[in-house]
């Protein structure tokens, strides 16, 4: 039990992410006995190109809520990490089975309900130390509310590599309501405009060259983007004045399609009562206004798992000024990057209640982070074969 509840024990670091990276010792190995679970939309560009982003960030928050459902109904909190086509998600071999059943529910329904599938796959820690790749935790606290696990090491992609390697489709799938694990899911919001002082949302990923330097690089890249940007609530792409809620009846449609397998008109139509209700009869409101507020501090946009992955918003001279830095250490041989400009970020949410137990998911518009994916991948395939 005692490993089961070791991302439960382990400290939340108080000062920033930064210095957080310049203090190795606060890093902790992750239990041999853990477990790595990945999913990935296969040909994700494709549906996105379709005009699907929203329902790929949807299946892909999806991944996170099945596996923090399980975990929470025995109090067990796991790390995860949002990466808009697909999630990772680490978890104890306590809850392995479980959570792979649900994944595969969600999987399946995935398939029948939008024609695109979504693999899945798990690969254990042990694995990743015998293999001689190190992986390594901390919590670090960015607000009030909310603390997210930073990862060091490459164990995550090595894992992700060989998940998507040894994949194969299925060659039926069943659907299975009892393992459909989605309750809390939300995705009503329009695509979100930047706020009022910056004009773009980038989504940006951000790779070190060689693994032993990984702390030094990102710590250099996030202290460049605090000059350039501010600090994280000064970038963050989700403000208030800009939610603005959807309440069409195609937009809950899609939520149910993903989260649940029966549903008649009825409950589609109580949820958009639900929806209409919220609109003009909460949000407006004083308890309507605080959700919103912990809604932009409980905002997922920025991701360290061994790899940088982030969504800030800022002024197209603040990118210009941080992508001449980043090419100058790609030219030096520290880093290699992926980087995505739009004029929107896209939400889908988890939320168990309103009172600070919410969690929100955010990519850049149009795909924001396949987009920056393919481009780091390109680099990654040309810097092998050279």
């Amino acid at each position: 039990m005692e490993n089961t509840l070791f991302y439960n024990q382990l400290p939340v670091y108080d000062g920033s992410v930064s210095d957080l990276l310049g203090q190795p010792e606060v890093f902790t190995r992750i239990p041999s006995d853990w477990h790595i679970l990945i999913t990935d939309i296969k040909d994700s560009t494709k549906a996105i190109d379709s005009g699907l982003s929203q329902v790929v960030n949807l299946i892909a928050t999806g991944s996170i809520i099945a596996a923090l459902n399980i975990a929470s109904e025995v109090k067990v909190d796991i790390p995860f990490f949002f990466g808009g086509d697909g999630a990772t998600l680490i978890i104890p071999s306590t809850l392995l089975e479980e959570t792979m059943t649900a994944l595969e529910a969600h999987q399946a329904n995935v398939q029948d309900e939008f024609d695109i599938e979504l693999r899945v796959g798990s690969f254990p820690i042990s694995a990743i130390y015998q293999a001689a790749n190190e992986l390594k935790i901390a919590k670090v606290r960015v607000n009030a509310l909310f603390s997210i696990p930073v990862v060091l090491g490459n164990g995550l992609q090595l894992a992700e590599r060989h998940i998507k390697s040894k994949y194969r489709s299925p060659q039926t799938t069943t659907k299975n309501e009892m393992a459909l694990r989605l309750e809390g899911m939300e995705c009503r919001w329009n695509k979100i405009p930047p706020p009022t002082h910056s004009d773009e949302v980038i989504c940006l990923l951000i790779d070190a060259i060689h693994g032993s330097e990984q702390a030094m690089v990102f710590k250099g890249v996030l202290d460049k983007i605090d000059a350039i940007y501010g600090p994280h609530q000064n970038r963050n792409p989700i403000s208030i004045p800009k939610l603005k809620l959807n309440t069409s009846l195609q937009k809950i449609r899609t939520e149910l399609r993903t989260r649940k397998l029966r549903y008649g008109f009825m409950e589609l139509l109580k949820e958009w009562m639900y929806t209409l209700i919220g609109k003009v009869g909460y949000l407006p409101h004083k308890s309507g206004q605080e959700y919103l507020a912990e809604l932009v501090q409980l905002s997922d946009i920025f991701v360290l798992d061994g790899r940088i992955n982030m969504v800030i918003s800022g002024r197209s001279e603040n990118r210009k000024l941080l992508v001449d830095y980043l090419e100058e250490e790609e030219k030096n041989g520290r880093l290699i990057f992926g980087v995505h400009v739009s004029e929107e970020s896209i939400i889908s949410c988890y939320v168990r209640n309103r009172k600070a137990d919410h969690i929100h998911f955010v990519d850049g518009g149009a795909g924001g982070y396949t987009k920056a994916a393919t481009m780091l991948k390109g680099k990654i395939k040309a810097l092998k074969s050279s």
